[in-house]
């Protein structure tokens, strides 16, 4: 699959947002990198070995504390219960705030909602559990 009309979609919504995307393009093509508040957000457009295609956007939100782990789990496990559209998930030592689906049949309206949202849970919550529960800077 040809990705790079969902470049281009992506390249809008973000210039939508705001932002140069020229400024945030990663090291490989489907790779963006960009601030919205104090959350990184970073944005991938990829063909698995499968031939499936994806549009990911996923934040660091804090790094798992190392004492009240169970506290923290609960908490996480709980508000990830509230969020709409996204999903809290953890990966080595960090929780994100993510969404992915197949680039087939998406539009510039879902991609900029889904951007959206990422980027508004994101900025809320790094520093309601950095501030709660200590953690490093993104």
């Amino acid at each position: 699959m040809d990705l790079k009309p969902f470049y281009e979609m992506v390249e809008s919504c973000i210039q939508d947002l705001g932002v140069d995307p020229d400024k945030t393009r990663g090291e490989k093509p489907g790779q963006w990198d960009l601030f919205r508040g104090s959350a990184r957000v970073m944005i991938d457009v990829f063909t698995l070995d499968n031939g499936w295609s994806y549009f990911q956007c996923i934040a660091p939100i804090v790094k798992i504390p190392e004492n009240k782990k169970t506290e923290f789990y609960e908490e996480i496990l709980e508000k990830n219960h509230s969020l709409y559209g996204v999903g809290m998930t953890k990966f080595k030592d960090w929780i994100y705030i993510k969404v992915i689906r197949e680039v087939e049949g998406i539009d510039k309206n879902e991609m900029t909602a889904m951007l959206k949202r990422v980027g508004v849970y994101a900025d809320e919550l790094d520093d309601f559990y950095k501030n709660k529960y200590g953690g490093e800077e993104v």
